[in-house]
Order: structure tokens, then sequence, then C-alpha cells
């Protein structure tokens, strides 16, 4: 790389740095206005899930033990500082750690998300490159069209489904939860339906459209054979793909919620849910504010991604 990138390179991060850090200021203001807009009592809440009867002055005591008598912004001040520190505190529900709650469930939704992920890759990308390969033949029409219902079927239907024709019906697969190793096979491909077809689209339109540059045309003067030539087509094709691919990590990590409430997945998102129903704040509150920021910072990687793998981009700065 040359001084002049290396030198837009380093400028490029910072200033990408720079602008995350209000964003993330915004994010985590957000994150605790939550309990401010919420109609029921924090104190209250707090002491309903534990049943305990709220009276004036349980919760006059709830309150100040909770640190609820503070004036808005100490309050928001002292969680930010506190979270910084990694201290998200205690579940209304338990009165564990809110930090502890997340790490235990987290291991299962990374693992999910993960096989989701390889299902994405191995399935997606050599369906789209043989969709442009072979572009207009039947093979291609009935991908366009199992693309067009992938994208419209929405993933809870389809989940229940393949719950009733695998699990019920063939009993190939446990319905539900971590009971063996292949419990993770149905979720995780109901996660991974959507963007199956997303990148089978994208590979497959990125594809066909740099069969219609001008290098592919000096290539067949050339002389060069297909299979190296389609190569080359494939490596152009990229860069868009692994930008959105980067992109639905933190999607793939965050969309879970649906999926792990059908198959009872012990993950971050039926963590979540769970608090919504039991209005455990502090678990809310802390889940908005890490899938915020793990968007933004991967958000971040991609953008510096792509600017060190596409040169135009370089030259368009």
């Amino acid at each position: 790389m040359m001084v002049a990138e290396r030198w837009f390179m380093r400028n490029y991060m910072i200033k990408r740095i720079i602008w995350i850090l209000p964003m993330l200021v915004g994010i985590s203001f957000f994150a605790f206005v939550l309990i401010t807009l919420s109609p029921s009592d924090p104190a209250e809440v707090a002491l309903r899930v534990n049943e305990i009867v709220p009276t004036p002055e349980a919760i006059v005591s709830m309150r100040e033990h909770l640190g609820l008598d503070k004036p808005f912004f100490t309050r928001y001040v002292e969680w930010i500082l506190a979270v910084i520190q990694g201290d998200f505190g205690n579940s209304y529900v338990n009165n564990k750690p809110v930090f502890q709650e997340f790490m235990m469930a987290l291991p299962a939704t990374l693992y999910l998300s993960v096989v989701a992920l390889i299902f994405i890759i191995f399935v997606s990308v050599p369906i789209g490159v043989l969709c442009a390969v072979y572009e207009g033949s039947i093979g291609d029409i009935f991908v366009r069209a199992f693309i067009f219902l992938a994208t419209a079927m929405p993933s809870f239907w389809v989940g229940l489904l393949l719950i009733w024709l695998f699990s019920v019906q063939w009993g190939l697969v446990p319905t539900s939860g971590m009971q063996a190793s292949n419990s993770v096979i149905l979720p995780s491909f109901i996660l991974a339906q959507t963007y199956i077809a997303t990148y089978i689209r994208l590979i497959r339109n990125n594809m066909i459209e740099n069969k219609q540059k001008n290098y592919v045309l000096y290539a067949k003067a050339r002389g060069l054979k297909k299979r190296i030539i389609y190569k080359h087509i494939f490596r152009n094709s990229l860069t868009e793909v692994l930008t959105a691919l980067g992109m639905s990590i933190p999607k793939l990590i965050a969309g879970s919620v649906i999926v792990e409430n059908i198959f009872a997945w012990p993950g971050v998102g039926r963590l979540c849910v769970s608090a919504i129903f039991n209005r455990d704040f502090p678990i809310i509150q802390a889940y908005v504010l890490m899938m915020a920021v793990l968007f933004v910072v991967c958000n971040l990687i991609v953008d510096i991604y792509s600017a060190l793998l596409d040169p135009r981009l370089r030259q368009a700065e």
C-alpha cells in the first residue's frame, strides 16, 4: 500500500471512530430512558416479581435501593460509568448480575448464529455461482422461484412447519432445546433461511453484472479458459457480498429472538423475551445496549475492511 493510501486509511479509521463515540452515547441514553418511558414504576415491578406486597413504604425503600430517588442525569451518569466497568445492575427476578445472565445465555446464541452462518455460506455461494453460470436455465428459474418463496415466508411459520415434519412426523431431530448435537440443525436453518435467499440473489446478480464488463470481453479475446474467467468474475463480485455478510453477523445474533423462542433455545433472545414478560428492566436495557453496540462496531469493521479491499473507495476519498 502506498504512503498516501496508508495515510488515508489511518485518517479514515480515526474519523470513523470519532463519529462512533456520540452515536454510542446516544444509544446508551436511549437504553437508559426505557425505564423512564415505562408506565410501570420499576420499584413496584421489582417488588411484585419477588412476590412482595408493594406497600407505599416498601416502594419508597425499593426506590432508594435501586437509586431511583436520585435525579435523572445523576442516575444516567452512574449507570453508564458502571456499564463501562461491565456492571449492568442486577435482575429484578433472581437478583443475579445482568452481565452474568448474558454470559450464560450468549454461548448458545453464538453457537446458533455460527451454524446459521455456515448454512448461509455453503448453500448460497455455490447455488448463486451456478445460477450465474447457467443464467436463464431451468435450474436458474427454479432457484429464483425458491428465492421469492423463502423471502416471503415468515420464519416462525416455516419453523413450526419443519418441527411438525422433521420432529413430530419423522422424529429425526428434537422439537426444542439443546437436547442433542443435532438440536441446532432446525433452528439454525430457519435463522439462515432469509439470508440464504438474499445471498443467492446477491451473488447471482453481481456475477451476471460483472459478466458484462470489459475485462471479461478482453479475457475471452485472449482465449482464457471459461473456468479462469469465471474465477475472476467471482472474485470481483465478492466485495459487496462480503460487506453484506459482515453486516449479517450482528443481524443473526440480534435476530435470533423469534427462532430461540420457537425452539426453546436457551440464548440471549429468549432471555430478552422472558425479561419483557417479567418487566425485568435491567436485562432489557442491557440487551438493547449490547445489540446496538454490536451493530455499530460491526458496521465500523465492515467499512474499514471495504476501504482496504476496494481501491476505488480510497481513490474516491
